[in-house]
């Protein structure tokens, strides 16, 4: 290796192990990082990829083998060993402090002093330039935890930036950001890289990764798969580097639908904001709806009103099932007792029970439609049997929820409500912080879902994903439906076309 090269690489991972208990999480992983570039880790949940990177960043000790910094060993004692070192990360987990405002986050334990007191006017200057840095123009002086998590996560991606280091870890940072925010996202990379800056990107989005990264470095099992250049590499052949098999089809098949279904949900002039537009859609059985659009223009405020999250709403919703159609009432015991269920983005925080087990989570969509006798003789079988064909992998049906990894807890949710029979699915975020593996499983759950009569709703960050699970797509512009489009025909260019511009000259119906 040429002296030029060996200069170039910044860090290097030689035979590095990482055991907790017995077992191993990372085992005799080893290669290199170059300066000036972005560099994918990605694997399936559970392969190391994050306790890889928090070994780097000081949260725990190797075990084994050596990390090399300019080829000299680094152990650092902590994250503020590291970041003293120069290693700033960005977790995919917000660290603000919901009661200080967005400047003092940024700023938090390294507040500019001028004259023996802190600057708050240099600080909040500083900070507004951090976040047009973004592309966001959000008010420095709002407290974080006023901010929806897309708005969070740009905070926390600011935050690691801001720091003076040579060494980035950015984890899963897209994942609650939308399309704008990402491209903007992207400038910033290259503007690191530029700098002579190694970034790591720890991401399961593929098309990110080709995008954004100049290497990428898959792990499975705690073990190094195979180090190459992106441009080398396909989809396909990425895919089967983090799996270990091929996945001939990613996003199941769409079912063909000749003539109208039955109606499962009939919206009309639903309203989230007083003195708002008024939107009016149906969802029929068989199939999957998705709302598509930027960041905060009204998707979420539609699910969670016909989830009865937001009691203000007003408009008519009808639900049809077995017993026939009945009006749903801005109310979430009323709605899942309808056969309505919901899932959150933020499972942890709104969806599961961290300290709960399994079967325990899962029982608590049962008690929608049985007592507490019923359930003692029944519910283990249930809970078991839908373990199985939800290929939830865990140590048993005893196991906490939060030991399971992003894409197992996502099934759980999704488990609670087939469990309660529900028949008509809300989701937001269908497969946030979940690998590329769990994802085609989710996607084929939801499909055997409405191949069985259900319908479900869902909107995603993830364009990509939407153009290839949906039926059909509804663009949402300021709280308005401006657009519907058959899913199997629609492009991104043309989503994006919808979602800044807005209604057509000649209008858009809406109703099946």
């Amino acid at each position: 290796m040429s002296a030029l090269v060996c200069a170039a690489m910044m860090i290097s991972f030689d035979k590095v192990s990482k055991r907790f208990g017995s077992n191993f999480a990372l085992r005799d992983v080893s290669f290199d990082c170059e300066a000036g570039s972005v560099h994918a880790i990605t694997g399936e949940n559970g392969a190391g990829k994050s306790t890889l990177m928090n070994l780097l960043a000081g949260l725990f000790p190797v075990d084994g083998g050596e990390i090399r910094l300019h080829g000299k060993q680094l152990s650092p004692k902590s994250p503020a060993d590291a970041r003293s070192l120069g290693i700033s990360t960005i977790y995919q987990e917000l660290t603000l402090l919901p009661n200080l405002t967005i400047a003092e986050n940024l700023f938090l334990g390294r507040e500019p002093v001028r004259l023996g007191r802190i600057d708050r006017s240099g600080m909040r200057e500083q900070a507004r330039s951090m976040m047009a840095r973004l592309g966001s123009g959000m008010d420095i002086d709002t407290y974080c935890g006023n901010l929806s998590v897309a708005d969070q996560h740009l905070v926390e991606i600011a935050k690691g930036v801001s720091a003076d280091a040579d060494i980035f870890i950015f984890d899963e940072p897209t994942a609650a950001l939308n399309a704008p925010e990402v491209e903007k996202l992207g400038e910033l990379l290259a503007s690191l890289k530029a700098q002579g800056k190694l970034v790591f990107y720890v991401s399961h989005r593929l098309d990110e990764i080709f995008r954004f990264c100049d290497r990428v470095t898959v792990l499975k099992d705690g073990r190094h798969v195979e180090t190459r250049e992106t441009r080398a590499l396909t989809r396909d052949g990425l895919v089967s580097l983090m799996v270990g098999r091929v996945l001939s089809k990613f996003f199941p098949a769409r079912p063909a639908r000749s003539e109208a279904a039955p109606v499962a949900l009939s919206v009309r002039d639903l309203q989230v904001q007083e003195g708002g537009p008024a939107v009016s859609f149906d969802v029929e059985r068989g199939e999957i709806v998705g709302l598509a659009g930027l960041e905060g223009q009204g998707q979420r405020d539609i699910i969670r009103a016909l989830s009865g999250l937001e009691p203000s709403a007003s408009g008519m919703v009808i639900k049809s099932g077995e017993a026939g159609s009945a009006p749903l009432a801005f109310d979430v015991t009323k709605t899942v007792r309808s056969g309505v269920g919901f899932v959150p983005e933020d499972r942890k925080t709104e969806g599961l029970y961290l300290s709960l087990s399994i079967d325990r989570n899962i029982t608590l969509g049962m008690l929608r439609r049985l007592n507490v006798w019923q359930l003692v003789p029944r519910r283990h079988d249930v809970i078991a049997e839908l373990m199985r064909r939800l290929n939830i992998r865990s140590a048993g049906a005893r196991q906490e929820v939060g030991e399971l990894s992003g894409g197992n807890q996502q099934k759980v949710m999704i488990g609670r409500w087939l469990a309660a029979g529900i028949d008509v699915l809300l989701l937001e975020e269908p497969t946030r912080g979940v690998d590329v593996g769990a994802k085609a499983e989710i996607y084929e759950l939801l499909r055997e879902f409405t191949k069985g009569g259900g319908a479900v709703l869902t909107l995603s960050s993830e364009l990509l994903e939407l153009l290839g699970l949906c039926d059909r797509i509804l663009v949402v512009r300021q709280n308005e439906i401006v657009a519907e489009l058959d899913g199997a025909q629609a492009t991104e260019e043309e989503v994006m076309r919808h979602a800044l511009v807005g209604r057509a000259d000649n209008g858009v119906h809406v109703d099946a």
